[in-house]
């Protein structure tokens, strides 16, 4: 029998055991238990000697009433694993080991049972299924397996994933001279032999996208992936991924071929394209937008705005359209725009912006189309400023002849009266003045043809050019051939123009429009005062202007403003007043591409406004 003493010696020793034991007798009673078991249990270590172990662990079920059994009667080890929920309901696995009490003779007294936590490994072992479970699922759904190559044994294996896009049975074993052998021949299967030799050559890993035939005789897409594995500095093994990305890449490559169609179609357009952010900044040109914005690649234009590229007018009128269109998803068509770049040059064109629609039904983007029209533009101001030269032509045209038919018309009457008169008329001396009179009839006759004749010239004379004239050098001489008449009328020439100024003018013509409003000036001057007249030159919209003002007797142009410049019209009473000078000088200066403007006022003056076209 043990004593006293040894029981508590056998008593410690098995409360410091590092297991969780207890040792329970025959009636199911706790005679030993190590702190170990009473910690994992979490019970009260007053109470556990002496307590029947139902009463600490709850009844007993079947299965431990066996396991007992087989330890008492049968003198068997049990061991297995359970799941333990104490009164926290927390969960924990045991592993546990059940064996037979002896004593000193032998007979079995009890039970001693030992346990261990297992419950983070339990734990790790399920995350550890699932996360293969999961691995294989993925593997499964995106084409991607794993192999491995021994290249001391010349071993190479291969996951089912991997067989499966080789389209070979599970069962086949491959070799590494088969697996180089169904890349594609030429770059693919290149490729795969050089980066395989590096690899086992100079350590270096691999990604590469290359074509692959299968077993089948099928061409697919994959990506090849290996990395050497190196121990103590030698190399062991070869492992790798093998996924199969046809679909995909064939989606790419269609993607791609699209793409470069769109672009290719987008480059030759004959007209600018671009695609703007919500920002209008451009995130795509075409090469006409390109080249009309003076840049090479297109990369110098995308992330930049109409302000980083336009007058700061320009760029905000733009702005505000493709806000306008982002907001209201309505597109603007056929629009007529300039667009003025910070180097001054203007171009027109006809503008289209189409809002890009996203997928929550919003603008994302806006696309713009722009038709340079500046040479149609300016095909239509010339036609424009044709169709009125030929009007005007078409007006001046019919009004001389309705001047040449009354003029002719007027002296052929006049003629045949003085012949009737002439063959009826027996007095000698009466036949004498008749005949005087037909000849003062054809010296009239004749001026009315040279002025004709001048006028005619004046609008036919193509091949009369412009050129740069010295404007004062023109006037005095003017000046100086005027200068007698000048003097009889006490005349005086005020002349505020610089020395400087040329003008473009045709010199014959410049002299009679000269000639014409000094000698009008003065022939027309009020007769109670000295004729003063003043010269003064300004530059306006493309034309040079010289003013010559008088103080004569003025016209009334509400009046008269219409025949002013009408051939044989006269608004005074002065005897040698013919009524052509204004006539040939208005169409002198409208052959020159110019055009006059008249001011007056009666009693105090006329100011002619002369515009010389400073274009040829």
């Amino acid at each position: 029998m043990v004593n006293t003493k040894q029981s508590r010696s056998i008593n410690y020793l098995i409360k410091q055991l590092p297991m969780a034991t207890v040792y329970i007798n025959d009636n199911y009673k706790i005679e030993h238990a190590s702190d170990q078991w009473i910690k994992i249990f979490n019970l009260n270590p007053n109470e556990v000697i002496g307590s029947s172990l139902h009463d600490l662990v709850g009844e007993i079920n079947s299965k431990w009433k066996l396991i007992f059994e087989k330890c008492l009667i049968d003198k068997e080890t049990q061991s297995g694993t359970d799941l333990y929920i104490d009164c926290n309901t927390t969960k924990n696995w045991f592993e546990w080991t059940s064996i037979p009490w002896f004593d000193e003779k032998e007979n079995v007294i009890g039970i001693i049972v030992q346990a261990q936590n297992i419950t983070k490994y339990i734990q790790n072992e399920v995350k550890a299924k699932k996360l293969e479970m999961l691995l294989h699922e993925t593997r499964e759904l995106s084409k991607i397996g794993t192999w491995e190559y021994n290249p001391h044994t010349k071993e190479l294996n291969w996951c089912d994933v991997v067989k499966n896009i080789h389209e070979v049975p599970l069962d086949f074993v491959p070799t590494i001279e088969f697996g180089i052998n169904s890349y594609k021949e030429g770059y693919s299967r290149s490729l795969i032999s050089k980066v395989v030799d590096g690899a086992i050559q100079n350590g270096k890993p691999w990604n590469e996208k290359v074509q692959l035939i299968t077993s089948k005789g099928n061409e697919i897409w994959v990506i090849a992936a290996g990395k050497p594995i190196f121990k103590k500095g030698k190399l062991i093994s070869l492992i790798g991924t093998f996924q199969d990305v046809n679909e995909q890449t064939l989606k790419d490559i269609k993607i791609q071929e699209s793409e470069n169609l769109l672009r290719t179609l987008i480059d030759n357009l004959p007209l600018n394209v671009y695609i703007k952010d919500l920002e209008s900044r451009k995130i795509l040109v075409n090469k006409s937008e390109c080249e009309y914005l003076g840049v090479e690649h297109q990369e110098e234009l995308l992330g930049k705005s109409d302000f980083d590229l336009y007058d700061k007018k320009i760029a905000q009128i733009s702005r505000n359209e493709d806000l306008k269109v982002i907001n209201s998803m309505k597109p603007i068509i056929g629009k007529e725009t300039v667009n003025i770049t910070k180097d001054g040059i203007a171009t027109h064109f006809l503008t289209s912006k189409i809002p890009v629609k996203g997928l929550d039904g919003k603008a994302n983007a806006l696309v713009g189309f722009s038709l340079d029209i500046s040479k149609l533009k300016q095909k239509e101001e010339e036609l424009r400023d044709l169709i009125n030269v030929s009007s005007l032509q078409n007006k001046k045209l019919i009004n001389f002849a309705h001047i040449v038919s009354h003029n002719l018309r007027s002296h052929t009457a006049n003629f045949s009266m003085l012949l009737d008169f002439l063959i009826n008329e027996k007095n000698e001396d009466e036949k004498l003045k008749i005949v005087n009179m037909l000849t003062d009839a054809s010296d009239n006759l004749l001026e009315t043809l040279d002025n004709l004749n001048e006028v005619v010239a004046i609008n036919t004379n193509v091949n009369l050019g412009k050129h740069p004239i010295h404007l004062n050098s023109k006037i005095k001489a003017v000046q100086q051939n005027l200068l007698a008449f000048l003097r009889n009328n006490n005349a005086k020439i005020i002349n505020n123009i610089p020395e400087d100024v040329h003008i473009k003018a045709i010199p014959a013509y410049l002299d009679s429009i000269l000639m014409n409003f000094m000698t009008n000036a003065v022939k027309y001057k009020d007769p109670n005062r000295d004729p003063v007249i003043t010269l003064s030159i300004k530059r306006s919209q493309g034309y040079t202007v010289l003013s010559i003002a008088d103080n004569g007797l003025g016209i009334d142009l509400k009046k008269y403003g219409s025949k002013l410049f009408g051939m044989y019209k006269t608004f005074h009473n002065n005897t040698d007043a013919r009524g052509i000078g204004l006539y040939i000088t208005k169409n002198q200066i409208e052959a020159m591409n110019g055009k006059i403007i008249t001011t007056s006022e009666v009693g105090k003056g006329t100011t002619f406004n002369i515009h010389f076209h400073e274009k040829d």
